[in-house]
């Protein structure tokens, strides 16, 4: 039945969407809008890397979400079908066909009404953000109720109830929450400048299956921030606190014995003008990683949890370094570590501080430099440790310093210069230096690479255009060099089509040295844009906006679909 509605539902959206046309002069019924999304992937044996394919070789994850509005009104429905099986290493939560989020909303100049499922984000997130990327197999909308009121332009406040999904389903941590907006510049008469303040309170009340628990059900979680821009420069800056809480130690269990606050401070600051362009972030954060349920729910395979899969998880804490375009630079990808995890006496983490800064400039045309079209520079430096202090195993125990620098996580030094030399040219160069502490991140040993990657774009048209691009890495552990290249053809605004390959001749193990080729096309007209792909998957992390997932090696064609009405 599930099926059958899933497949209806886009015949009844088009008579409905048409109805809505034909009668629109005669009276207003509202609209109806929404998009449909499918990925489908056909998995197949692979003896070049000894990969056999999965009991159900052809899995697809589609999702189609309709919408309605009339007025202040609006409601919708997303309908989610994971059939045979999800993708490779999604939540096994995500299985079948079922109704995935709904909601019901009422608006008015001043108040914004929501029950159902709902998105929300406090501040930066990092106590709480409510959100959806598929790519990375994550939904952790809440269901419950929101209520918005916004007194003045200059005032927001936001009250809200739920419960987090988890798959299908919602956990059984209920979250509250108060945030509030204050844009204070016109009270304190401010001409050029800008100064907005932010409050923000997060409650989770779980009960406690302890003897005599050392710490509360309700966990209490606080936030201030302060945002301020004064002509070309800007500061903001965020403190979180998480009042103590059990920690979850070896094999994901609690105990009284184990129990802390957790805390995070972030400050953002730049310049931006004349071509110039500086922007800095810093962050510090102790045990700052929020569950909606305290302990990870095992997924039955007796290795993974719901952590592997990001779910169950309330707050958002992305990696602040360079998301580069480039498929080698990714090999190596930071995770940010906002969470206790003792994995043996000689690695012990309790966070992370560290920061990235990023410096623009661009040459102006005529310039000894610039030339006749101007030359762009950019430069990014991320560097992240661990927290420094006291750590025990046993019993679990640590006390860390607020300033100072632990074990070295990971850091990522590069420079990228853009230039265009025609109408028709556009050049770029990129260098980028990395160090990957494998052994205190997923286990294995320190990494350190040095990345070369040169591309180049002619267009022929506006609209057609081919670019070339090609990469080396030397690394000295690990899996050692690599070597790769891209092609792509935009033959005009509706077809292109890529191919691309990276090589690992560095390989110890002559008989792992791989080849991980990808070649497909897309076809876009009007919303709809479809994709194909044919090709290895290389195993490893798969990130989007700093937040991760693992994927298993495989070999396969890819189809995509998407379309918005």
């Amino acid at each position: 039945m599930k099926k059958l509605l899933l497949l209806l539902l886009p015949f009844t959206i088009g008579s409905l969407h048409a109805q809505e046309n034909d009668t629109v002069q005669k009276k207003d019924y509202g609209k109806i809008f929404g998009g449909f999304e499918s990925n489908a992937q056909w998995y197949l044996n692979d003896k070049g890397r000894g990969i056999k394919h999965p009991e159900d070789p052809i899995r697809s994850n589609n999702y189609l979400l309709v919408n309605y509005q009339i007025d202040g009104f609006s409601a919708g429905i997303q309908v989610e079908s994971y059939e045979p099986n999800a993708l490779l290493n999604y939540n096994p939560g995500f299985k079948g066909t079922d109704i995935g989020t709904y909601y019901a909303s009422y608006k008015t100049s001043k108040f914004e009404f929501t029950a159902g499922y709902f998105y929300e984000q406090f501040g930066s997130g990092m106590l709480l953000r409510a959100w959806e990327d598929r790519a990375l197999g994550i939904n952790t909308a809440l269901r419950g109720g929101r209520i918005i009121y916004r007194p003045s332009d200059n005032v927001k406040l936001t009250a809200l109830y739920g419960r987090q999904r988890s798959g299908f389903e919602v956990t059984s941590g209920d979250i509250f929450g108060f945030d509030s907006d204050f844009n204070v510049s016109s009270l304190l008469k401010f001409q050029e400048s800008d100064l907005s303040l932010g409050v923000s309170y997060v409650g989770r009340y779980e009960k406690i299956d302890l003897p005599d628990p050392t710490f509360n059900a309700l966990t209490n979680m606080t936030a201030v921030r302060f945002n301020f821009i004064h002509d070309a420069f800007y500061v903001s800056g965020e403190y979180n606190y998480k009042e103590k809480d059990g920690v979850l130690g070896t094999q994901n269990t609690l105990s009284n014995n184990f129990v802390k606050p957790g805390n995070a401070v972030i400050l953002n600051f730049g310049y931006s003008k004349s071509g110039l362009g500086i922007d800095a972030t810093l962050r510090r954060m102790e045990n700052m990683k929020i569950l909606s349920e305290r302990t990870p729910t095992s997924t039955g395979d007796g290795i993974t949890t719901s952590l592997n899969f990001n779910d169950k998880v309330l707050n958002f804490t992305p990696a602040l370094t360079k998301q580069h375009h480039s498929n080698l630079a990714n090999i190596y990808v930071f995770q940010a570590q906002s969470k206790v995890d003792f994995i043996d006496p000689t690695i012990m983490k309790a966070g992370e501080t560290g920061g990235q800064i990023d410096v623009f400039y661009d040459f102006e045309k005529g310039s000894a430099i610039g030339g006749k079209y101007g030359t762009k520079i950019s430069a990014n430096l991320s560097s992240w440790y661990n927290l420094p202090g006291a750590y025990r195993l046993t019993p679990s125990d640590y006390s860390t310093d607020f300033f100072g620098l632990g074990n070295k996580y990971f850091s990522d030094y590069n420079v990228e210069i853009k230039k265009r030399f025609s109408e028709n040219w556009i050049t770029g160069i990129e260098y980028i230096n990395q160090y990957y502490n494998k052994a205190w991140l997923e286990g294995g040993e320190v990494v350190k690479t040095n990345i070369v990657c040169a591309e180049a774009t002619y267009n022929f048209t506006p609209s057609k255009s081919i670019r070339l691009e090609g990469e080396h890495m030397w690394a000295d552990a690990d899996k050692k060099n690599w070597v790769g290249g891209t092609l792509e053809l935009n033959l005009n605004d509706k077809y292109s089509l890529y191919v691309w390959d990276i090589y690992n001749y560095g390989n110890d193990d002559s008989s792992k040295r791989t080849h991980y080729y990808n070649m497909g096309g897309a076809y876009r007209i009007g919303a709809t844009r479809i994709a194909a792909n044919y090709g290895r998957q290389r195993g490893g992390l798969v990130c989007v906006g700093g937040v991760c997932r693992f994927v298993p090696e495989s070999t396969g064609f890819t189809l995509s679909i998407s379309t918005a009405f």
